[in-house]
């Protein structure tokens, strides 16, 4: 039977680093996948992590199997995290909340809860969005609609296009929100535009899911979840996916949790029993180590200061690079206002480079972009980002 089966299409992005690992180039550059590299290339295990490992390695005592919905305590901990130490949802018993295998785990579990208990709503991505949002969503049964977020023209977050959509949004849909470090685009709505969202987005009785993925990699910990605290409202609603693959490190372990922001307390057990129901026929239970970690850095002062210290450290290295780029193709000569990538956020630029362009990149000059433009930032170094902005001034030239 396997005979009649045919090979399906390389992923996106993950299919862009397996030719990387293939092309024999030694000046090649791989700014594709969203991996985090410090200035000489490397993804870094931070020191606050290496810290846990050796206590958890010294404190064990047993393999056995984690509750349905993972840690306790990493729960606790993530909550704080996202929300605060006060926030009136935890102490009313609003949040449901399960350790996933990563942020990626996240999503799949949101979708098949959707799709279990909201069978009638579909789910509206922005566009452009994450290449595998579509892939997760759908393979959960659930349907997709777009709401325009983009504007290509000015390199800026289409805003009246994107209130106009969402206003026209059949009540009782679900609505897909970067929480910050919008992926691809790197554009954030201001803290009043998320008001604006929240404001809109709860009058047309929507149900907002937040894929959290890049927590202290855009302006700070507690400023990247401005969007977050925006919508969780007394009484609301919400989705929220979170993912330590970025800002801790832990990119292997596939550390993520899904937090369900309930109406009451009494909503709340049924949610988190709807939840359950839906890891239990999928992996069972969640691993353990990677979250051992997380919660081993958060519940200890001077590891969480450590890791503070270090996010701060990527941070600012992405937007110095983002800066370096900058001037970089301005050297270069390389035709266009390139100002907006300083005003981007995260680890992704929108390069507005064409799929022609990126694939002259990748054949001529053994730079790796995916099809879409986007750039990770992060993958650019003081060593490669002359040889990338000369790069792009070859392909840009050459179509023009």
């Amino acid at each position: 039977m396997f005979e009649t089966i045919e090979a399906a299409p390389r992923d996106a992005i993950l299919g862009l680093t397996a030719a990387f690992r293939e092309d024999q180039r030694p000046e090649k550059i791989n700014l594709s996948v969203g991996v985090y590299q410090d200035e000489t290339g490397h993804t870094p295990l931070l020191e606050c992590v290496r810290a846990a490992q050796q206590r958890l390695a010294a404190e064990a005592s047993s393999k056995s199997y984690l509750p349905i919905s993972g840690d306790v305590q990493f729960g606790e901990r993530v909550r704080e995290l996202v929300l605060g130490d006060e926030h009136e949802a935890v102490a009313n018993g609003r949040i449901a909340l399960a350790q996933t295998p990563g942020g990626t785990g996240a999503l799949r579990v949101a979708g098949e809860f959707i799709r279990a208990n909201l069978p009638q709503a579909s789910l509206w991505v922005s566009d452009p969005t994450w290449p595998n949002h579509p892939n997760v969503f759908q393979a959960a049964g659930v349907r997709l609609q777009k709401y325009p977020y983009l504007d290509a023209s000015s390199n800026s977050l289409a805003w009246e296009a994107t209130l106009a959509a969402i206003a026209n949004i059949p009540a009782g849909d679900v609505i897909l929100l970067h929480g910050c470090c919008h992926n691809p685009t790197g554009i954030d709505p201001t803290e009043s535009q998320w008001e604006q969202l929240a404001d809109i987005i709860y009058d047309r009785g929507l149900l907002p899911l937040l894929d959290f993925a890049y927590q202290g990699f855009g302006d700070g910990i507690q400023q990247d979840a401005a969007g977050l605290r925006a919508l969780a409202r007394p009484g609301a609603e919400l989705l929220v996916c979170s993912s330590f693959s970025k800002n801790f490190g832990l990119y292997r372990e596939r550390v993520g949790a899904l937090l369900a922001v309930c109406p009451t307390a009494a909503a709340t057990q049924a949610v988190q029993s709807q939840i359950n129901r839906v890891i239990r026929a999928n992996y069972s239970n969640p691993p353990a180590h990677g979250a051992a970690l997380v919660n081993c850095v958060l519940g200890d002062a001077d590891l969480r200061a450590t890791w503070e210290t270090e996010v701060a450290t990527m941070r600012e290295r992405i937007h110095s690079i983002r800066k370096q780029l900058v001037e970089s193709l301005a050297a270069a000569g390389v035709p266009g206002d390139y100002s907006f990538i300083t005003k981007q956020r995260g680890m992704f630029s929108f390069s507005g480079l064409t799929k022609e362009q990126v694939d002259a990149l990748r054949e001529e000059h053994a730079i790796y972009i995916v099809g879409s433009g986007r750039i990770n930032v992060a993958g650019l170094t003081p060593s490669n980002v002359g040889p990338v902005a000369r790069a792009v001034r070859s392909v840009i030239e050459r179509s023009s």
